[in-house]
């Protein structure tokens, strides 16, 4: 549904441009050289427009992979390079600790002492 605030702009506009045409002459040279320059204008706007499209999908790609890299380094970094070395320590430690017949060697004699300590 069209209302009189929709269309009364259009009227002001149309008012504008009709007494813009009978207020003055102009030749035609004038128009074309006028129209020429508004359609260099607007093609040069065009351009511009399509460039800032394009570099705001470019930085919007970069920031994605930027936050992807972020977030996904730290897991790569675990799994590929400390996790082989972290399974092998720990694999030595339960081959110690098996070895040794305890948790840690002199383990025992620490906490008794540490009991002795509390006692007196």
């Amino acid at each position: 549904k069209v209302t009189r605030s929709d269309v009364w702009p259009l009227f002001l506009l149309h008012g504008v441009l009709y007494w813009t045409a009978m207020s003055a002459p102009h030749d035609d040279e004038e128009l074309m050289a006028l129209l020429k320059e508004d359609t260099e204008l607007a093609r040069e706007n065009n351009r511009l427009l399509k460039k800032m499209h394009r570099n705001a999908i470019i930085e919007m790609w970069l920031r994605l992979l930027w936050y992807a890299l972020l977030i996904g380094l730290p897991f790569a970094l675990y799994f590929y390079i400390l996790e082989p070395y972290l399974g092998t320590f720990q694999e030595s430690l339960k081959r110690f600790q098996v070895g040794v017949g305890g948790p840690f060697p002199g383990f025992e004699v620490l906490e008794s002492y540490l009991k002795e300590r509390q006692g007196q």
